[in-house]
């Protein structure tokens, strides 16, 4: 199994999945062609590291493990 610690705190958790929320509905209305996929990659990016707790690109400046 693979286990990442998490390095993401509960509000930045809950911002992202507010945040990717409404990407989600810009995107749903707006976004056409190239625009649309990089608004759904977005989207998938900020819900699975909301899901999961853990963010490469935090590990990757630093950010250590948050006990929940």
């Amino acid at each position: 199994m693979f286990h990442l610690k998490r390095n993401l705190p509960f509000w930045e958790r809950a911002a992202r999945l507010v945040l990717a929320a409404i990407l989600a509905g810009l995107t749903w209305t707006f976004a056409s062609g190239p625009g649309s996929w990089v608004g759904w990659l977005t989207v998938a990016s900020l819900a699975f590291t909301t899901i999961v707790g853990f963010c490469p690109a935090c590990a990757m400046i630093g950010r250590r493990h948050v006990g929940d």
